[in-house]
């Protein structure tokens, strides 16, 4: 596995989050995904703006959930874990 974009890399890993965002629009979710894949070590986001689930895989070492948790609450969502 890739050291240089936080795929997994031995000694490391990816942590998996599922949970509810609270005030999707279609748009804001899309803003969202796009904002999250830019962090560094985000490797997939996948989001249901009709429902909020939102999914998001990361790597703890290059993110920080609460970068990620951030991010929502900066777009006024709630994320709710």
């Amino acid at each position: 596995m890739c050291k240089e974009c936080g795929c997994g890399h031995e000694g490391g890993g990816n942590t998996r989050l599922q949970f509810t965002v609270n005030g999707y629009t279609a748009e804001s979710a899309q803003e969202m995904e796009t904002q999250l894949l830019g962090f560094p070590g985000v490797l997939y986001v996948h989001i249901h703006a009709h429902d909020g689930e939102t999914t998001v895989d990361y790597n703890p070492e290059k993110t920080k959930l609460g970068e990620i948790l951030k991010a929502f609450s900066d777009r006024g969502l709630e994320a709710v874990l």
